[in-house]
């Protein structure tokens, strides 16, 4: 009969693990780089014909938004570190999180590559699948109390950063495929459906305050992402106080819910704590 093996023994699979995050996030990298127009590649603003420029669409983001994408790789690559030290081998989280995100991080790529190539509509299918990947990643980390608040800040930051930007940048993606393809809004004014997308975005970030009990990663990248689609409708050929001034609101509703949320969630855990003593 095989031996037991305890959660906590290290086993060929766990350096699998390892590996295929490391390769995936070099690959992640190297996709970024091409994304900002090294190896030859060229500018996210200026591939697939402009269709993903700040001026674009009602929800393209201004240029300042994209920043953020700097904390998510330096996130990444910490993650990438820690989850190579010795405690972190065996450890359930890791053994959770390893494989959903090395996923999270080709498809990163992949999405990169797609509007390189000019597939506006592809890259849709792919950033879809990216915010699903993505949501399962933060269903697992949400389940699993990081051990330290090294970790909170390392994997469930990151993490969070990385969910919640894929979350606004996924509406963006998707008006810039169907404003390439013609469509007319089914004679809806822009503005409406503009409005009515973000307000989807509000309920998704509240449901993810929910479900999280406050992360404040996800609904800050959220937040941030929502402001400069703000800023950006303030001015240019894609003006639209409309536009703005809704962007602007869901960003506050979605930060001050998380952080009532985290709040009340933290109170009664604290008060179920005084019940048990």
């Amino acid at each position: 009969m095989r031996p037991h093996t305890s959660s906590k023994e290290k086993t060929s699979a766990d350096l699998y693990r390892q590996i295929a995050v490391t390769a995936s996030m070099i690959f992640c990298l190297v996709g970024s780089m091409i994304g900002v127009g090294v190896f030859g590649g060229i500018p996210i603003a200026e591939a697939a014909g402009g269709a993903l420029g700040t001026d674009a669409t009602l929800l393209a983001p201004a240029s300042a938004a994209f920043s953020i994408w700097s904390v998510v790789y330096a996130g990444l690559v910490a993650y990438t570190v820690w989850q190579w030290l010795p405690s972190q081998r065996s450890a359930q989280r890791q053994r959770s999180l390893g494989w959903v995100v090395a996923a999270s991080m080709v498809l990163n790529a992949v999405w990169i590559l797609s509007i390189q190539a000019g597939w506006l509509n592809a890259s849709v299918l792919v950033i879809l699948v990216l915010l699903t990947v993505l949501t399962i990643v933060f269903l697992r980390y949400s389940g699993r109390p990081a051990s330290s608040w090294l970790e909170a800040v390392i994997v469930d930051g990151t993490l969070g950063l990385y969910l919640g930007w894929v979350c606004v940048a996924v509406c963006a993606n998707i008006a810039a495929a169907l404003s390439a393809a013609g469509f007319a809004g089914f004679g809806l004014n822009e503005e409406v459906w503009a409005v009515g997308v973000l307000a989807v975005v509000a309920v998704v970030g509240v449901g993810l305050a929910l479900k999280g009990n406050g992360r404040l990663a996800v609904a800050a990248a959220i937040s941030w992402g929502l402001t400069w689609i703000a800023v950006g409708r303030t001015s240019g050929d894609m003006e639209s106080a409309t536009t703005s001034i809704a962007a602007a609101v869901v960003a506050a509703t979605v930060l001050l819910a998380t952080v009532i949320i985290r709040v009340r969630s933290r109170s009664h855990v604290g008060v179920s704590a005084s019940a048990l003593r």
